[in-house]
């Protein structure tokens, strides 16, 4: 996870955005009966290539989606977006979770499984093509499709990288 570090970014908490993945109701059972509460996942993003993703757990819904917010905004990274869509393809890994996301054209929307689309839509990606394989575990997909964010390299860090100019990157 050395590869998150590098794009790790601090939270500016102007626009923000904040969309609830999943909510979770947990039961432990005690002597006295069932106490019941809720773990929330929440992605936070400012629909121009930031995103970070968090959980939170609380006897409340609305704690629990606070506490997820306030984690989110820890966790953000900067993704690389070109016109609206992803440089190149990737594929992400969580543990068992596994997500493979695509570039599209223009117009084609976000085509992308519950908890992906929550990412990506977050994130400002409006043309992409996704597939969750794998583990379904909002968890694990949320947290492999951010992994599969966080090494996109967009095309001026790779002219950069290779010492070319992004014509020659592009041309061959």
């Amino acid at each position: 996870m050395a590869r998150n570090n590098d794009k790790r970014i601090k939270p500016a908490d102007s626009e923000l955005k904040e969309k609830l993945v999943n909510l979770n109701r947990v039961a432990k059972v005690t002597k006295g009966g069932r106490t019941f509460s809720f773990a929330a996942i929440v992605v936070v993003g400012d629909g121009k290539g930031t995103v970070g993703h968090g959980l939170g757990k609380a006897r409340d819904v609305s704690e629990s989606i606070a506490k997820a917010v306030d984690d989110a905004k820890k966790n953000l990274i900067k993704v690389p977006i070109y016109k609206g869509t992803i440089p190149h393809e990737q594929k992400g890994k969580y543990g068992a979770g596994k997500v493979l996301i695509k570039p599209a054209s223009d117009g084609t929307g976000v085509i992308a499984g519950g908890a992906m689309r929550a990412v990506l839509e977050i994130a400002g990606v409006h043309n992409v093509l996704a597939k969750s394989q794998g583990s379904s575990n909002p968890h694990n997909v949320v947290k492999a499709t951010i992994d599969a964010l966080a090494k996109l390299r967009s095309p001026m860090t790779v002219a950069k990288t290779r010492n070319i100019s992004m014509e020659k990157l592009f041309n061959g």
